[in-house]
């Protein structure tokens, strides 16, 4: 009767499976939340002075490009 008790049938339990998807939906929150704080400074500074037609925005191309990786290091985990 032993050797039927520590039979292993090959099974997990949900609660494995609502453990990971619980830490990935955390993770995936807080990545969410990092983005909304990446995201909201730049659309403040946009929103300052909204008569000014023109926008005075030295070095674009380098602080555009460091932004655009910002956000994919956010995305990936990374950061």
């Amino acid at each position: 009767m032993k050797e039927n008790e520590d039979f292993d049938f090959g099974f997990s339990t949900e609660e494995d499976k609502v453990e990971v998807f619980q830490s990935q939906a955390e993770d995936y929150k807080n990545r969410l939340n990092k983005l909304h704080k990446a995201i909201l400074p730049l659309l403040n500074n946009l929103e300052k002075n909204p008569e000014q037609e023109v926008i005075k925005w030295p070095n674009r191309d380098k602080k555009i490009k460091e932004f655009k990786l910002k956000i994919k290091n956010i995305m990936e985990g990374k950061e």
